[in-house]
């Protein structure tokens, strides 16, 4: 007996490592090909330059990469209950026009609509959610009407590209001197670090691990999937915000690209599209990942038209990686 004893604590031990290693697999697979994709633009832009990229290059990255980042980490909440928000290229649609055509210089007025822009987020991802969650619609069908819809909205506002931001706004979202983009990041991630030990984060992952299990434990399943897309909501408005302040201006038909791209971020993540597996510090590495191709694609002198196909190609062979990675540490694909 105390032989056995003995033995127990190092098995116990070896049992948490590896359940560790396990599920933080897709991160770290993910982190890996950020650094490589890192290393891939250093290099080809030093073949092409004769010098390393410098603060203007990163800071460039940084600010291009801040709307998708939101965007994503949004995403990856409703996806971690096996749902899918597809409207939030129409809500940053509508968020970025709406900040462009009434946001002017002045503290009241800044913070003012900055406020009224979450709440329309908060808002349009609350509809979302009432109506897969109470209506017991579909995901995909819902969240591609009120897609439409917010579109629609935006174009009212703003029906042609145009618009203003003030030059202060720009400056602390999307400040041009550096990447200070890194700071709102680092409160992505802590936002994130926060929210999976909080009852709600928690309920998210039990939701879509087992939605029946944790209805049978008392979790509130129906407000928690309506919280997931209000989160949703108010994150792709914050990246309708950075949108504007990256391009200083408003434009009511930019949002169909992160439509995709915030999906593919998931899924580069290493977010499980069953639900309750992954990490949206995956995501935001997603994010960036997306962000550098862009620039490997064009150092490499990859023809425009076929950027997209490069694209999609990556994105399958990463796919493929992280579920052969699953496979290898014996996760459910």
């Amino acid at each position: 007996m105390t032989t056995l004893a003995t033995k127990a604590p190092p098995y116990r031990s070896r049992s948490r490592l590896e359940h560790l290693t396990i599920q933080s697999a897709p991160l770290l697979l993910a982190l890996i090909i950020l650094a490589g994709m890192t290393a891939l633009y250093i290099g080809l832009f030093f073949h092409h330059l004769s010098r390393f990229p410098g603060v203007f290059e990163w800071t460039s990255v940084v600010n291009t990469s801040m709307p998708l980042v939101f965007a994503a980490v949004g995403q990856s909440v409703v996806v971690l209950t096996r749902g899918l928000d597809l409207s939030v290229g129409g809500m940053m649609d509508l968020t970025n026009s709406l900040a462009a055509t009434h946001m002017h210089s002045g503290t009241g007025s800044m913070l003012g609509w900055s406020l009224v822009v979450l709440l329309v987020g908060a808002a349009g991802g609350a509809l979302n959610g009432i109506l897969v969650a109470y209506a017991r619609l579909q995901p995909i069908l819902v969240t591609l009407a009120t897609l439409s819809i917010y579109q629609g909205l935006a174009i009212k506002v703003l029906p042609e590209p145009g618009g203003a931001m003030p030059i202060e706004y720009t400056k602390i979202l999307a400040n041009p001197l550096g990447p200070t983009g890194l700071a709102f990041v680092g409160a992505v991630i802590l936002f994130w670090l926060v929210f999976r030990r909080t009852r709600f984060g928690i309920g998210v992952f039990a939701i879509g691990n087992d939605e029946e299990a944790a209805r049978a434990h008392g979790t509130p399943v129906r407000r928690i999937k309506v919280g997931a897309y209000i989160v949703s909501g108010t994150f792709a408005a914050c990246g309708g915000l950075f949108f504007a302040a990256t391009t200083t201006a408003g434009d009511a038909t930019s949002g169909d690209v992160f439509i995709l791209t915030s999906i593919a971020a998931v899924v580069l993540g290493g977010i499980s599209f069953f639900g309750g597996r992954g990490s949206a510090i995956g995501t935001v590495a997603g994010a960036f990942i997306l962000t550098l191709l862009t620039n490997v694609l064009f150092f490499a002198s990859i023809d425009p038209l076929y950027q997209s196909f490069f694209q999609g190609l990556f994105l399958i062979v990463a796919v493929l990686l992280g579920t052969l990675v699953r496979r290898v540490v014996g996760m459910r694909g």
